[in-house]
């Protein structure tokens, strides 16, 4: 059986290749990160949409300590002060296949009042050229999501591709929430998802394999958003078009 020969991407200038499995051949899946923060400003009241602020915080790979990777703080009249860089910057050695890493997700109240914040998590593949496929699985990409930490996941909002968490409790001023994630892994098993084509030339026929992961990069994307607390329902139904966080003042 012939094998194709593998490369790896060098598309994603952000990326972290994932290893060779030296066995299988398969290698040069990298990955491609996006921090993002927000405030919502859809529901606004003077009173309390001044110095209302988000920031969201990681602890990756070998770090003991939360940094921020992404802000949107309110500094009144119209002006934001926002700041948004790369997650998995902590992993400071390639990606393994089926090989877990520490990987902290939490939201920081930056501003000067308290509110309630939902975080959206989105992983998908892009190809070589940096655009989106839906061929493969998202579900490949495991960022593993803490039990019992005081989030609560929006499942008629999720899919393979999205997932939408609410904090359930107020967070004050000053404070940040317990981790929404504790760890990131990638299936080990994209190694078996393989392509055969049969090629025939003459009396002779030649089964070429294709694995179906390869040269294409994993896409991780984390969006923190906030609201005011005061009057929190109606804030989060303007905001968000629900209240699915149950929010009271």
């Amino acid at each position: 059986m012939k094998k194709k020969n593998i490369f790896a991407s060098k598309a994603m200038t952000t990326g972290l290749a994932i290893a060779a499995v030296a066995a299988l051949g398969l290698s040069g899946v990298t990955g491609a990160r996006a921090a993002l923060t927000y405030v919502s400003n859809n529901y606004t009241s003077q009173a309390q949409m001044f110095d209302i602020g988000v920031t969201l915080m990681e602890k990756s790979g070998e770090a003991t300590k939360y940094i921020e990777v992404a802000k949107r703080d309110y500094e009144g009249n119209g002006a934001w002060d926002e700041e948004s860089s790369k997650l998995l910057e902590g992993l400071d050695e390639t990606v393994v296949p089926g090989k877990t890493y520490n990987e902290a997700l939490a939201v920081y109240n930056s501003g000067h009042i308290n509110e309630y914040v939902r975080v959206t998590i989105k992983k998908y593949w892009v190809d070589k050229d940096g655009n989106k496929t839906q061929e493969l699985d998202p579900s490949m990409i495991d960022l593993h999501l803490t039990e019992n930490s005081g989030w609560t996941v929006d499942e008629d909002a999720s899919t393979k591709e999205r997932t939408v968490l609410y904090y359930n409790d107020l967070l004050e001023t000053g404070d940040t929430t317990a981790p929404l994630s504790d760890t990131i892994s990638i299936d080990g098993n994209i190694a078996t998802k393989v392509t055969e084509e049969p090629v025939k030339a003459g009396d002779y026929t030649t089964i070429t394999s294709t694995y179906d992961y390869d040269g294409y990069g994993f896409v991780l994307e984390a969006k923190a958003e906030a609201i005011q607390s005061h009057n929190a329902d109606q804030a989060a139904i303007s905001a968000w078009g629900e209240n699915k966080g149950n929010f009271s003042e």
